[in-house]
C-alpha cells in the first residue's frame, strides 16, 4: 500500500509565524531524507507554535507511519482532519495506517474502508484511494469488489501496473484465467517483472 506526502507543503505557510514555518520546512527536509525521528521533532515544535496546522499534524503522522507507529499516526491524521475536514489525503493516509495496525486489525479494516470511502467522496479522481480500497477488499477475499476498485484506479491512472497485477490476481481467484493473464500481460508491458513471473507460472 502506498502512502502520500501532504502536498499542501507551503500552501498554507503564510498562516504560520516565521519560526513555525522554519521548523515545518526543516521537518519536510528531514522527512525527504528519511530522518523520520528528526522530522517528528521538528513538526512537533512547529505544532507547539501553531497548533492549528493541519499539514504539520498530517506530515508528523506520515513520519510516525514510516516508523510503524500506526496508533500515533492515526492520532495525528485524526487531528489533521479535525482542523481540515475536507482533506482527502488525511482520510486516505489514516485509512492506510488503520490497515497496518497490529491489534484489532479486523475492526480497523472496516474503519479503513470508511476512510477510503470518505477520501473518494471528497476527491472522486483519487486513484490511490481506489487502489488501496481495492487492496483491502482483496485481502478480505472480496474479489468482485476489488476488481471494481482496481478498474477505476486503472481508468484514472492507466500506467499503474500494480493495479493490473492485483486486478489480475482477483480475476484469477474468480477463475477468470484468460482476463487475469491479459491484466498481467498489460502490467508486463508497463515494465513490471512480477507480472512476467505470473504469466510464466499460470498462463503458459
Amino acid at each position: 500500500m502506498r502512502i502520500l506526502l501532504f502536498l499542501f507543503l507551503v500552501l498554507s505557510l503564510n498562516s504560520y509565524s516565521q519560526t513555525a514555518e522554519e521548523y515545518y520546512k526543516r521537518g519536510l527536509s528531514k522527512y525527504k531524507l528519511e530522518n523520520y525521528k528528526g522530522a517528528i521533532a521538528d513538526f512537533t515544535k512547529s505544532i507547539s507554535i501553531d497548533p492549528e496546522s493541519a499539514t504539520a499534524y498530517g506530515n508528523r503522522g506520515l513520519s510516525k507511519y514510516k516508523l510503524e507507529n500506526y496508533k500515533g499516526a492515526i492520532a495525528d491524521f485524526t487531528k489533521s482532519i479535525s482542523i481540515d475536514p475536507e482533506s482527502a489525503t488525511a482520510y486516505y493516509n489514516r485509512g492506510l495506517a488503520k490497515c497496518y495496525l497490529k491489534e484489532g486489525i479486523l475492526n480497523d479494516y472496516s474503519e479503513a474502508f470508511a476512510d477510503f470511502n470518505k477520501a473518494i467522496a471528497l476527491n472522486p479522481e483519487f486513484a490511490e484511494a481506489y487502489y488501496n480500497r481495492g487492496s483491502s477488499k482483496y485481502d478480505f477475499q472480496d474479489y468482485t469488489g476489488a476488481i471494481a476498485d482496481f478498474t477505476k484506479a486503472i481508468e484514472l491512472d492507466p500506467e499503474d501496473y500494480d493495479a493490473y497485477i492485483k486486478r489480475g490476481l482477483s480475476k484469477y481467484y474468480l477463475k477468470d484465467y484468460k482476463e487475469a493473464c491479459e491484466d498481467w500481460g498489460k502490467a508486463g508491458e508497463l515494465g513490471n517483472a512480477k507480472a512476467l513471473n505470473l504469466i510464466k507460472q499460470f498462463c503458459e
